[in-house]
């Protein structure tokens, strides 16, 4: 028995060996998996913090998105008008040759001051009957222009101060001082927009026509078959009814000042602001081709600019030549 215990212990040794070193393989992947978690984990969290960080904004980006059409047109329906006009062409000491009433709509973009296109301040512009008229020695003239702002009962006369000699823009002032004191400007876009923004339009699109249609059916029937635009524009005015409405689309292109973007329009929706995603407004709508559901035409903030400029210039100083003069 004793010449076998020496082959007894080195069993027990190598055991106790192959316990000791399967124990410290044991320590050193604990302590390598602790390693691991300590400057792995941490990275990760980081990483899906920051997807959920970025989904979580895309989500309120989209939220945002959808909601800015409602939000723009609850904001700042009371600033953006319906223009009503009419104008002639004609020779001096005879009947006018050319009578026509126009429709679009305008937006306050300062104290006192409304935009929208030339083509509504002078209706003459860009018109080919006009055009050939005004050639052969007649003159054109406005006889009315006013604007119906939601919310007030009557009307207000707008005159036209500056235009765009390149572009189709103007830029006119509210002859009355109380209700421009009131109105409050819409907010320009300082950055450029770029293609594939989410875009809102709002606007009087049909003019009367347009707001009589949304009408309450009592109103609708008394005033939709009237040819009164003018006449049916104050009762809509009496009645609150003056409600400008928003479409939605995208931005298509943009190439220098002109805007190309989805959102529908139609006649009467000329001069309306074009709101981004964050409800400013980027352009004004003008124009859209017709058949062409995504070739709606707008012109961009930048070239409004010099145009407010030159018109705050020339309202201070039309206000300081009217200023009475006292005699010491």
């Amino acid at each position: 028995m004793d010449a076998n215990r020496p082959h007894v212990e080195e069993e027990q040794v190598c055991c106790l060996w192959e316990s000791f070193v399967h124990g410290l393989i044991a320590i050193f992947l604990v302590v390598l998996a602790i390693v691991i978690a300590h400057y792995c984990w941490p990275s990760s969290n980081r990483g899906m913090q920051a997807q959920i960080s970025q989904l979580s904004h895309q989500v309120e980006q989209l939220r945002q998105e959808q909601a800015m059409p409602a939000m723009v047109l609850n904001r700042y329906r009371n600033s953006v008008c319906y223009i009503y006009g009419v104008y002639q062409v004609g020779f001096v000491g005879k009947r006018p040759s050319l009578r026509v009433r126009i429709s679009g709509t305008g937006f306050v973009v300062a104290d006192g001051l409304l935009v929208t296109n030339r083509h509504v301040a002078e209706p003459w512009y860009g018109d080919v009957d006009s055009e050939d008229l005004i050639h052969s020695g007649a003159t054109p003239q406005l006889e009315k222009l006013l604007a119906f702002f939601p919310g007030y009962s009557t009307p207000v006369d707008i005159t036209p101060l500056v235009w765009s000699a390149q572009g189709d823009l103007a830029v006119l002032r509210i002859e009355d001082a109380h209700t421009a004191h009131q109105l409050r400007p819409l907010p320009l876009a300082d950055a450029l927009p770029n293609p594939g923004e989410i875009v809102a339009v709002v606007g009087y699109p049909m003019g009367v026509l347009g707001m009589v249609a949304k009408s309450p059916e009592a109103v609708y029937q008394r005033l939709a078959f009237r040819h009164d635009d003018i006449g049916a524009a104050n009762e809509l005015a009496a009645l609150s009814l003056i409600r400008p409405s928003a479409t939605y689309g995208h931005l298509g292109d943009v190439v220098g000042d002109k805007l190309i973007y989805d959102a529908p329009t139609a006649h009467g929706g000329s001069g309306g602001p074009v709101f981004n995603s964050q409800g400013q407004v980027i352009g004004i709508n003008a124009a859209y081709i017709d058949g062409f559901s995504g070739g709606t035409l707008g012109i961009s903030v930048h070239a409004l600019r010099p145009l407010i400029t030159a018109a705050q210039a020339k309202s201070l100083q039309g206000a300081a030549e009217r200023m009475p003069v006292r005699p010491y």
